[in-house]
């Protein structure tokens, strides 16, 4: 019942949004225990004969009320809770001076006017209504000693009743405030809660649907890198039938006619067929391994990688990949990859997701730019690998400082702007349209290379808006 109230006096926008109500329920509950203890406490005034008292109490409570409905109609929380303030720092020492000065029960709620100011408006405000409750009592003390003590407007026949109804109404205010402070509190933790769990729910759909979207490419341009070897190998077996049609024509002709040098050619011809045939079953066979690796189980286990290797199979697949998606697609690549590369001890299975999705990356930007650049603009990406010893962000201060492997993804795509390059690796940032990423990408990425003690980076320096964007994956040699 008490909730549904509050919530008729806060504004109709605000509840329309949706938005965490806590301090707008908690700023209408304090007014309404304030404009409800005002009422209450006209049956004490009346009770010890306190007329001008009651007539205070009562104005107090219908001012709250004024106030509460003004702020539901559209009142600036701020403003309400100013004009609250001050018309409670006026009527208070109105009523302990009506009451006997500051050793009247109503003194007490000097204390009450900043802490209340600090449940409505926050730390700030409340140190000001701090300095004017000090004011107040100064100002009090000052009338007392120089002008000396009111007389009580009250019976004081009825000291006690009044002193201890005073006490315990302070008391119950103090308190009935609090437990909606914290019951506010504990709803706002408990809606907290909730939405950080539906946002981990959230994370954890988009980055399954962000491994679904590289297992999709990955699959693609896995079926087309296995196509091309078998497409030779189909060939040269047609090729080699045909050449078998030939040498048992021509072995069915006499010994006289036929030609053993024709016959010699076609055999050495079958031969270089039958090694073609073996050479892209191998192929296709390495392929299939391949697959079958990626697709075990990952165990995290990091293990001595070739990242030539790596890189060579996945630019691969991600460009048979989004050919295979979109048949518009074209682009160039090339490698320079450093020979004799030391090993890198990685999780080949991660360290090869990572590379496919910043060449992914890296294809989709050169191609969304040749939509637009002219006929003379040609789409292309180089991918290189170098050694490096202690790069830059890996200082060593010792004699035989540890060596790295950098691998380089360049572009010559629409580049990144400056002003969201720090952005980029950051969860659910993305630059591509709306429902073309989840803005997980880049982030997963670099977790990945971090758990592998290595750094991603964005070449800052490298990368310019409409010139391109490179990326660096830095790995420690094994």
């Amino acid at each position: 019942m008490f909730k549904k109230i509050t919530e008729y006096f806060i504004p109709k926008a605000r509840r329309e949004l949706d938005a965490e109500l806590r301090s707008e329920r908690i700023f209408v509950a304090v007014l309404l225990i304030s404009a409800l203890s005002n009422f209450l406490g006209i049956n004490l005034a009346v009770e010890i004969g306190a007329k001008l008292n009651g007539q205070l109490l009562l104005l107090n409570g219908i001012i709250n009320l004024i106030i509460l409905f003004a702020y539901r109609f559209g009142l600036p929380k701020f403003t309400a809770a100013s004009i609250f303030l001050t018309q409670y720092a006026i009527s208070f020492p109105l009523q302990a001076w009506l009451q006997g000065g500051l050793l009247s029960p109503a003194s007490a709620a000097f204390f009450l006017l900043p802490s209340v100011a600090m449940l409505i408006l926050g730390k700030k405000p409340a140190v000001f209504w701090m300095i004017v409750s000090a004011l107040l009592s100064v100002t009090l003390l000052v009338l007392e000693l120089n002008v000396g003590s009111p007389e009580p407007e009250y019976d004081l026949e009825k000291k006690q009743l009044f002193y201890f109804s005073s006490i315990l109404g302070t008391n119950l205010t103090i308190f009935l405030i609090l437990l909606v402070y914290e019951l506010g509190k504990s709803r706002a933790l408990q809606n907290l809660h909730e939405k950080h769990k539906a946002l981990k729910d959230t994370q954890t759909q988009l980055i399954q649907q962000e491994k679904l979207a590289s297992l999709g490419e990955l699959t693609a341009g896995i079926a087309h890198e296995i196509q091309n070897p078998l497409n030779f190998v189909n060939n040269f077996s047609e090729l080699g039938n045909e050449l078998i049609d030939e040498l048992i024509e021509e072995r069915l002709k006499s010994r006289e006619s036929r030609d053993e040098l024709m016959i010699s050619e076609i055999l050495e011809d079958l031969r270089k067929n039958l090694v073609k045939i073996n050479y892209h079953g191998k192929r296709a066979d390495s392929i299939v391994k391949g697959m079958l690796d990626h697709s075990r189980a990952n165990t995290g286990e990091k293990k001595p990688t070739n990242i030539n290797l790596l890189a060579e199979e996945f630019i691969r697949l991600s460009y048979h990949g989004l050919r295979a998606k979109d048949k518009t697609f074209q682009a160039n690549f090339d490698m320079e990859l450093a020979q004799d590369l030391p090993s890198v001890k990685a999780v080949s299975q991660d360290i090869g997701r990572v590379i496919l999705n910043l060449v992914n990356n890296a294809f989709d930007a050169v191609h969304e730019k040749s939509k637009s650049a002219g006929e003379e603009y040609q789409p292309h990406v180089k991918v290189s690998t170098q050694l490096l010893i202690a790069p830059g962000g890996y200082h060593s201060q010792e004699e035989n400082p540890k060596s790295y492997i950098q691998l380089t993804i360049a572009d010559n795509g629409g580049g990144i702007p400056k002003s969201i390059q720090d952005k980029i690796f950051q969860p659910f940032f993305t630059t591509k349209p709306t429902g073309s990423g989840t803005g997980l990408g880049l982030s997963i990425s670099y977790d990945i290379v971090k758990a592998h003690g290595g750094e991603l980076r964005l070449n800052k320096s490298g990368s310019k808006l409409s010139t391109g964007t490179e990326f660096m994956l830095i790995l420690p040699v094994a």
